[in-house]
């Protein structure tokens, strides 16, 4: 998996900053670099955040073994509709399948609601008389003169990337392939995507939209892939690059430049598997992640230290049925706009200020004050050591843009103005996430006392309390550089990759039915996912891992049960034991969800997806630096009124030392406010776990007694 130096890079380019991170496998040892990004050209924050973190780590470019990279530019082009010009080829009477979509309005209770716009247009739309039926067998085949008409009509639409979606394909790929090749030999200057070779599920609309959507960002990600490559190698570094991906895994940079679609969530998805992998035993195994970065605030639900993956992510107007780390995301992040609607409300979001021109603070030209003005304006955040003391900010702009609107929201006089709108803009957010946080455990039927929080990303250590106070939560985790954690998951992540097959068989019948039997599916899956993974890897990591899920329901239920099963479940068994072994599974789910079983009833196996992970080289154990003696200074911060904080940095404290609120820990990536109520300690491993007073403590800093002086 890597090249031969011992040093490994993760990457996270931001929509703000671009976060790095090294991490020494020999050592265990970690140096953190945050780079603006640069919305123009986002290898060129790259590149410039690379030689930052050579410079910082004193690395040199043969040092490193291999690049984890992740982006959200695939997210960002799907988003904006700025992908290629795309066109699709689809079975005769399937023309329209991409404006029916599935015919549901898309505000249900509003007819006067305008619809989404299709991804393909229909005068995009070209359809062939090649046909699969229901059984997989070919109806009709490919035709050369088509190919040749369809041609034709692709180069006359000015198609630039192509989707190719047959009815039934998920059944028998290869005509699709058979089709895309066929153009691909008339039309070499354009990519070709099979449905079925990105995803074959038994959905039209949602597979060739998959096929489309992965058409059109695949010629932008190749150019930038190109871009990068070129930039690292500009910096001597010839390192393999991987590339992180919706499932909390990494890819080759090769199946990266196929499948982009699969790397379109995975910037969330890296901070839910560093969470995982690095939170320690005193966290537990329930924990709710909160990742507030500049543009938006993401949360995720932890139960048993496994990520919850969900098919029913949907970017913009796009569902995305690939399986994807269950993130949920509200429009509150760093640079979020606080501003007043027409009845004079004060409202968060959800624009952005971005990184250019950014908050009020930056001086970069932005007029309208942001959650990171409030920080300043409030006293959370030190203007003169922002990034480590790297950017100084105008902390005098961000308080008179924030009283100009306090002003405006009918706040009186003129004294403490600007702390006031900032606090109350520091209170919208916090609702609005914990609203959200609490909904998203409601829904699962979880109890809050039970959970974790583990807070990173730019503003995430800075906000954590506030959140942690307003939605009942007790203990919250700050990890040593939570500014960068994302950077640290994805140079942590697995390789890793999902195959799918769609079976509706029958279960518990004891007979031979139309669908395809999971036995098989699971053998042929399972040989595709090794020879994968021994491509990806040239042989040079640990043997591969297979685990399955298959969903499953009653004939006539309209919702399916996800059923995991680990390696040793699958391949001991044969065809029957195999059946009763998930058939076993969905009676005892379906008995804790809904309080009853009926094993008379068949159940009809839907789909399985098989995943396999190559394990990564676990680098040695970090040793926290030696603690510093610093000073204890003292600010003002307004929580409702003027409270004196104490101020200390974080690199000083050593393990077991406490800090009570109100305090303030700054280090160069963030900074961290303890609240009044809350006390902080300092675990061995340098992770600090702060938990809401069961009694009256002193505020301050409490040192151990080895090293209280």
């Amino acid at each position: 998996m890597t090249g031969t130096g011992q040093w490994r890079i993760g990457i996270d380019v931001g929509g703000t900053f671009n976060d790095l991170v090294a991490e020494n496998l020999a050592t265990g040892r970690r140096v953190f670099h945050k780079e603006p990004s640069v919305p123009s050209d986002p290898s060129l924050a790259v590149q410039r955040g690379m030689t930052g973190l050579l410079d910082v780590a004193g690395l040199a470019p043969g040092d490193i073994g291999a690049v984890m990279h992740g982006t959200t530019l695939a997210l960002n082009t799907i988003l904006q509709r700025q992908g290629a010009r795309v066109a699709a080829v689809v079975s005769r009477g399937n023309r329209h399948v991409f404006e029916i979509a599935r015919a549901q309005l898309p505000a249900a209770i509003d007819f006067t609601h305008g619809r989404e716009e299709p991804l393909v247009p229909a005068d995009r739309v070209f359809e062939t008389e090649a046909r699969i039926g229901a059984d997989g067998t070919i109806v009709a085949a490919v035709d050369d003169a088509e190919m040749d008409r369809l041609a034709d009509d692709l180069r006359r639409a000015g198609a630039e990337a192509v989707a190719v979606m047959l009815v039934n394909s998920y059944r028998h790929p290869a005509l699709e392939a058979e089709i895309a090749e066929a153009l691909t030999r008339r039309l070499p200057d354009l990519p070709f995507v099979a449905s079925a070779a990105i995803w074959p599920e038994a959905r039209e609309y949602e597979r060739g939209l998959l096929a489309a959507l992965n058409a059109s960002i695949r010629p932008l990600m190749g150019a930038y892939f190109e871009r990068l490559t070129s930039r690292l190698g500009e910096l001597g570094i010839d390192a393999p690059l991987f590339i992180t991906t919706n499932n909390g895994g990494t890819v080759s940079l090769q199946t990266a430049l196929d499948r982009p679609i699969d790397t379109v969530l995975s910037g969330p998805a890296a901070g839910v598997t560093a969470a995982i992998d690095t939170a320690p035993s005193e966290a537990g195994d329930n924990l709710v992640t909160f990742d507030m970065g500049g543009t938006s605030a993401d949360m995720s639900i932890i139960a048993g230290r496994a990520p919850e993956l969900t098919s029913a992510a949907r970017v913009g107007d796009f569902p995305i049925m690939l399986p994807v780390v269950s993130v949920t995301a509200i429009g509150a992040g760093g640079g979020s706009i606080l501003w007043r609607d027409a009845q004079g409300v004060l409202k968060i979001g959800p624009e952005s200020a971005g990184s250019d021109p950014g908050p009020i603070a930056y001086g970069r030209g932005g007029t309208r004050p942001t959650i990171t003005d409030c920080y300043l304006a409030t006293g959370i955040v030190d203007p003169a050591r922002f990034l480590g003391g790297r950017m100084a900010l105008d902390g005098a702009a961000a308080a008179a843009g924030l009283a100009a609107l306090g002003r405006d929201l009918g706040l009186e006089g003129d004294e403490d103005v600007a702390a006031r709108a900032a606090h109350a803009g520091l209170r919208v957010a916090t609702a609005m996430m914990g609203v959200d946080l609490s909904k998203l455990l409601a829904r699962r039927g979880l109890d809050l006392r039970d959970f974790t929080m583990v807070a990173y990303g730019g503003a995430g250590a800075t906000h954590a309390m506030m959140l942690a106070r307003e939605a009942g939560l007790s203990r919250v985790l700050i990890p040593g550089a939570p500014g960068t954690f994302c950077a640290l998951g994805a140079s942590i992540a697995r390789i890793q990759r999902d195959f799918v097959a769609s079976l509706g068989h029958l279960l518990g019948t004891g007979k031979a039915n139309a669908g395809l039997p999971v036995k098989a599916a699971l053998d042929r899956l399972s040989q595709e996912a090794a020879t994968w993974a021994r491509g990806e890897t040239a042989g040079d990591a640990g043997a591969p891992r297979i685990s399955a899920m298959v969903r499953a329901r009653f004939p006539d239920q309209a919702y399916d049960l996800e059923l995991e099963f680990g390696a040793d479940a699958l391949t001991r068994r044969d065809a029957a034991g195999l059946e009763r072994l998930i058939l076993d599974a969905f009676h005892d789910r379906h008995r804790t969800l809904y309080g009853f079983e009926d094993r008379a009833t068949p159940v009809l196996a839907g789909l399985l997806r098989v995943t396999v992970t190559i394990p990564a080289e676990r680098p040695a154990s970090p040793r926290p630096e030696p603690a510093k003696t610093v000073p204890t200074e003292h600010r003002r911060v307004w929580d409702g009124a003027w409270l004196d904080a104490h101020v200390l940095d974080r690199a000083s404290l050593p393990p077991g030392a406490r800090i009570t609120g109100p305090a303030l820990l700054e280090q160069p990536d963030t900074t961290i406010w303890i609240v009044p109520g809350w006390t902080g300690e300092v675990l061995p491993d340098g992770n600090l776990m702060v938990t809401q007073d069961a009694g009256d403590a002193a505020p301050g800093l409490r040192r151990p007694a080895e090293h209280a002086s």
